[in-house]
């Protein structure tokens, strides 16, 4: 999920642990501890395919941040002495909102390595856009409801827990919505007799009302949309080709077969001009995708292995 709604969360679970004892320092820092994981988005690398499938991985790994919490505690309690009469408080503030970070980032499509370095599988929910609105706005009214009311009174305090309590309402809705869509895309493509390899569905941005479909065949890809309310006798799809044939003889190309794992065979294979690319299906529209990388160069009759750029 995007920085601003990472923050609210754990700005939202520090008010609710600690707000009560230490007051608005609670929210601030249960903010900032939750940010840290998306640090590693500042780590150069030499290679783009090594930029995009990195991050999320070691900083949002499950078992390092089991590790780094007592030393994040620590380092809080070093930092703000008055906290050190509520140290398991405190602890628990950082556990919950290092935690909830990667939680919440598997629930999109991009992919979150939970559980590196044993795996670096990408778990993938794709329930919930990258920024939704629905989710981050009850977070943001709980937790600045928290800092401007009163400490006199609990109003402020209750309000951040009414937000947590919606925004888990709405993150589970996501995952019924999925289900309902993920059963509906498969009995829709059946009736229409359009066979497949892999399909997956993700919310179109902004709304989880409206879902994407991207399947994979055996000549190439195609999407359509599908609305979770909607009466479709048939889904719109559009058919598109993927020139696998590129890939020959570069397969075991380190940029490559990274792709292919960590977008879960959701890519395509493309050439402009003498650059061979690989693009991510997951994110994006049709000669719109966030994700494109140049893995290869051709001459015409031989395909030669690059350092990954992403393509303009």
């Amino acid at each position: 999920m995007d920085s601003v709604t990472q923050f609210a969360l754990g700005a939202s679970i520090g008010e609710a642990v600690l707000g009560r004892k230490i007051g608005n320092r609670a929210a601030i820092s249960g903010g900032i501890i939750a940010t840290l994981p998306d640090l590693d988005s500042f780590i150069p690398y030499d290679d783009a395919v090594a930029t995009f499938t990195y991050h999320r991985s070691a900083t949002h790994s499950l078992f390092v941040l089991a590790a780094a919490a007592p030393l994040i505690t620590w380092l809080v309690l070093k930092l703000q002495p008055r906290l050190r009469e509520f140290r398991k408080e405190t602890f628990l503030m950082t556990f919950l909102a290092l935690f909830t970070h990667p939680l919440l980032d598997a629930f999109t499509v991009y992919g979150t390595q939970l559980f590196w370095p044993i795996t670096d599988y990408p778990v993938s929910g794709s329930t919930i856009f990258i920024v939704d609105p629905l989710y981050t706005t009850w977070l943001l009214i709980g937790f600045i409801s928290a800092l401007v009311i009163s400490r006199e009174r609990s109003a402020g305090h209750y309000l951040n827990y009414a937000g947590l309590v919606l925004s888990s309402i709405y993150l589970a809705w996501t995952v019924a919505a999925k289900l309902v869509i993920d059963n509906r895309a498969e009995q829709l493509l059946q009736q229409q007799d359009i066979a497949y390899q892999q399909l997956m569905t993700t919310p179109a941005p902004f709304t989880t009302l409206e879902w994407r479909l991207i399947g994979k065949g055996d000549e190439g890809y195609f999407d359509g949309f599908i609305k979770v309310f909607g009466d479709e006798q048939e889904i719109r799809i559009n058919h598109y080709v993927s020139e696998e044939h590129l890939l020959t003889g570069i397969r075991d190309h380190w940029p490559v077969t990274r792709l292919v794992n960590f977008t879960h065979g959701y890519y395509s294979v493309s050439q402009r001009g003498n650059d061979i690319l690989i693009t991510d299906l997951r994110m994006g529209l049709e000669a719109n995708y966030v994700f494109v990388f140049k893995v290869a160069e051709s001459d015409g009759n031989n395909i030669q292995p690059v350092t990954s750029v992403l393509a303009p």
